[in-house]
């Protein structure tokens, strides 16, 4: 079935009359350690079901976690999973969806993926992947990032209930956010884009640059429904594109230098975006350089500004006012090595313009 989103402060009450309209009598609660902060959990914890809680992961999942997840489903004899947590829990509330239907004496990994028909209902209690509404998950296996990507783990029912936001720290606040605002744009311009996935980024990127300051700044509820709704909008556009450079680009940032997801997309984004603005003869889009052009021109335009170099320049400035610094090395020439070698080639691939090697090398070197 089409997933069903229900949003707006005070939505998480609705979830009581899904679990009653699916008929389910025991879920499986995956959910992180700031569950026990939520203004929802009273609400979550009153369910008209069984719920058996698993929050046994870290916030970079391991393979092995879901794995715990997967048995505890299993010998509980649950019959659907709530998720309510960032991105991590859920994504591994789908893939222990995933894995639940799947062979326990050999890695599920390796094993068809196929839809279990399990119902998930997903609530996010941050703004910024908009995982809740996407066919992707990330977890890790031997230290490496496995990206999980069915159909079937989207969600059967996002709720996005901003009054989760209300004591998000602020700083975890901004990350998000930026996380978020990368999506929209990172969608935008990917070579994978449709008309839809557009309209989605369109919808994420004017909601940020209209809400940002009052969510913020101001803690306003207001700002942070439509913050949260506009990170559902960038989760929905990257589940049709999937993302570009600035991504392939963040994740060893990530891991070198201790930072958050989003705090590492952003500061990798305006340096991709100036590459591209200047390299005009490696377009990779089949589409040709005018539609390229046309689309930097509208993300510009959505941001308040006049131009693709202003909206660099205005994106830069956001990143100073939210103290998102770039990260100091204490060996730069071996560091640089290092990232310029990490980086994904598939997620390159998924970016309007070709960056080479030294490309990458010059963008990182205005990072670090």
């Amino acid at each position: 079935m089409a997933q069903k989103i229900i949003s707006g402060k005070g939505s998480c009450a609705e979830i009581g009359r899904i679990i009653e309209s699916i008929g389910v009598k025991k879920a499986l609660l995956v959910c992180d350690s700031s569950f026990q902060f939520l203004s929802i959990k009273d609400t979550v914890e009153q369910l008209p079901c069984d719920l058996i809680k698993f929050d046994g992961f870290m916030s970079n999942p391991l393979y092995e976690d879901v794995c715990k997840g997967v048995e505890l489903f299993k010998t509980s004899r649950c019959e659907a999973i709530v998720a309510v947590g960032g991105g991590s829990a859920i994504d591994v509330a789908k893939c222990i969806k995933l894995f639940s239907g799947m062979s326990d004496d050999k890695n599920y990994l390796e094993q068809e993926y196929k839809d279990t028909k399990i119902p998930l209902i997903a609530i996010p209690t941050t703004a910024g992947t908009g995982s809740e509404s996407t066919r992707h998950a990330v977890i890790y296996f031997g230290g490496q990032k496995q990206s999980i990507s069915h159909e079937s783990i989207i969600p059967d029912y996002a709720i996005l209930d901003s009054s989760v936001l209300k004591t998000l720290p602020l700083y975890q606040k901004k990350c998000t956010m930026m996380d978020a605002l990368c999506q929209g744009i990172e969608s935008w311009w990917s070579v994978n884009s449709t008309d839809e996935s557009i309209e989605y980024s369109k919808q994420a990127v004017s909601l940020i640059a209209e809400n940002l300051d009052s969510y913020i700044f101001e803690n306003d509820e207001t700002a942070a429904e439509k913050i949260m709704l506009a990170a559902n909008y960038s989760g929905r556009a990257i589940n049709i594109t999937q993302t570009t450079a600035p991504h392939a680009m963040s994740y060893k940032l990530t891991s070198m230098y201790h930072l958050p997801h989003g705090h590492a997309v952003a500061i990798c984004l305006p340096g991709v975006w100036r590459y591209m603005l200047n390299h005009p003869e490696n377009c990779a889009d089949g589409r040709g350089i005018e539609h390229l052009d046309k689309v930097f021109d509208d993300i510009a335009k959505c941001m308040k500004t006049e131009s693709p170099k202003q909206a660099i320049d205005k994106f830069e400035e956001l990143l100073n006012r939210l103290e998102i610094g770039c990260p100091c090395s204490e060996n730069r020439a071996k560091d640089l090595e290092i990232l310029t070698d990490s980086v994904n080639e598939t997620r390159l691939k998924n970016s309007p313009v070709m960056i080479p090697k030294d490309g990458i090398k010059e963008i990182y070197d205005r990072i670090i």
